[in-house]
């Protein structure tokens, strides 16, 4: 018989950097999770993706047990770290902030691909295409 889902529970924490503290502690403890368990595996987890905010997604049960599905860091994270620039313009349309080539695009299509809502990998590069003429980045 299959478990009974007591809530879902959504969280962007650092890589590698969980602690008991807010916001994932409080969001945990109060379901009845072991905070400390789960920061050690979500720490274990994600130590390679050191300095990304990673989304995960954590399906508690009824009997305090969970499971967690990690996803990869949002893209336009990743279209900041491969343009080298801090943050994304305030005016795209005016102002850009930096550039990357289409192998980067398309590296971090790739990436993405397990989150996003297609199967094509064009498809994929126009997304993060989107994204980056968003932020103010042109692609070479």
């Amino acid at each position: 018989m299959a478990k009974k889902i007591k809530k879902l529970v959504r969280l962007h924490i650092a890589a590698g950097a969980a602690t008991p503290a807010p916001p994932v502690g409080p969001s945990l403890a109060q379901h009845g999770v072991n905070i400390g368990e789960f920061c050690k595996k979500f720490n274990d987890l994600t130590k390679d993706k050191a300095g990304f905010k990673i989304p995960v997604d954590i399906t508690i049960y009824e009997d305090r047990s969970y499971d967690m599905k990690l996803h990869e860091p949002p893209a336009s994270s990743l279209l900041k770290k491969a343009a080298g620039v801090e943050k994304g313009s305030g005016t795209p349309n005016k102002t850009k902030v930096g550039k990357i080539s289409k192998s980067q695009l398309e590296d971090i299509a790739r990436q993405k691909m397990v989150d996003l809502n297609t199967e094509d990998l064009q498809s994929a590069i126009r997304i993060i295409e989107g994204t980056a003429k968003n932020m103010g980045i042109t692609i070479e």
